[in-house]
């Protein structure tokens, strides 16, 4: 996340004195989560390691797994330029021991989802061996970021991707090795992507695109003064995307700078009744076009820890799906998580023996 970086829409480093300001109980403590979202790095000289990863984890919350998302940390710079992503991979797998060596019960990075250079086309299949030797077994998709916006020429955070990406006839060649292998595809876009990908999951059915952060609706620069009309495009191009069955959708990085949050502007943190209260239609609309078995929540920390604690995000999911049914519930906060990603489903493991 450090290349290349514009600094103009650039998120805040947390502040926990701040964050401290506001606590408050922790919502249904036993219901069991897969955190399908977060990053492990050192950004700016701050680490968000295994320290600050299992502190997190350790606020109240039920967190039975987690999903790694690559984040360009710990690349290698002693292979060539297109296996270097192996680096994080390795570097996540040896924090995601070290977790169950020190007998943290969550299991940290159960899911990696690496990067790979998806323009290799059939060439990216010696980049996912070289993951898949390094992962320990966890390697469960690819992320390949396509991000760009017109109104943004030099980009937002990062230098924006090039144009026609999706479309590429060696990027849906690299797709398919991944389709292949039963590896998903986690879809990092802006919201007026959104139809590029519907014609990826069109010609690529057997694919399973993960759509992150809700397709990140931008709420900055040109966006900023026009929120509800960009509301009803982002609803518009997901009731699209929905048609094809292949399509999850991630909710949560809504605490991005350029979604246009800014509550670490203000006295205290918001409350999860805040959170709750502004991200609903973005929910409802998720819910009613995808429904609970094709979305799932993440916290995408540490990035938006600048916004709120992992404590209140959690409990603002649960206030968004406390009317919902417990089967809706157990797929919003785990079910879906643990079928796209492949992992051990917490709500069906049986309870631990007594010692």
């Amino acid at each position: 996340m450090s290349l290349d970086v514009t600094g103009r829409y650039r998120y805040p480093p947390p502040d926990d004195a701040w964050l401290a300001l506001d606590t408050e109980d922790v919502l249904d403590p036993a219901l069991p989560i897969i955190d399908a979202h977060h990053h492990l790095w050192t950004e700016g000289g701050a680490p968000y390691l295994l320290p600050e990863l299992s502190a997190d984890l350790a606020d109240g919350h039920a967190i039975a797994s987690t999903v790694f998302v690559q984040a360009h940390y710990g690349y290698r710079d002693d292979v060539p330029a297109h296996l270097a992503p192996i680096g994080e991979t390795e570097k996540v797998a040896a924090i995601a021991a070290r977790a169950a060596a020190d007998g943290i019960t969550t299991r940290i990075a159960e899911g990696i989802v690496a990067h790979a250079d998806l323009l290799l086309g059939d060439g990216v299949e010696a980049v996912l061996d070289a993951h898949e030797d390094v992962a320990a077994g966890a390697l469960r998709g690819i992320r390949h970021s396509v991000s760009r916006d017109e109104h943004f020429p030099d980009g937002i955070v990062l230098r924006p991707a090039p144009a026609g990406m999706l479309g590429d006839r060696s990027y849906r060649d690299g797709l398919a090795a991944l389709a292949r292998r039963g590896l998903s595809y986690d879809a990092m876009l802006y919201h007026a992507q959104i139809p590029e990908l519907r014609a990826v999951a069109t010609a690529r059915p057997s694919l399973n695109i993960v759509l992150d952060h809700l397709g990140c609706v931008l709420g900055v620069g040109h966006y900023a003064a026009r929120q509800a009309e960009t509301l009803v495009e982002w609803r518009r191009s997901m009731a699209g995307l929905a048609a094809s069955d292949n399509v999850v959708v991630k909710f949560g990085g809504l605490g991005m700078i350029i979604c246009g949050a800014r509550w670490h502007e203000g006295a205290k943190p918001p409350s999860s009744s805040d959170l709750a209260a502004a991200w609903r239609p973005q929910f409802e609309t998720c819910l009613e076009l995808f429904g609970a078995d094709r979305l799932l929540f993440e916290s995408n920390f540490p990035v938006d820890k600048a916004m709120y604690s992992y404590r209140t995000l959690w409990n603002a999911f649960k206030r968004l799906a406390a009317d919902l049914s417990d089967d809706e519930r157990r797929a919003l906060f785990s079910g879906t998580a643990s079928r796209v990603y492949r992992l051990l489903d917490p709500a069906h493991l049986p309870e631990p023996a007594n010692v």
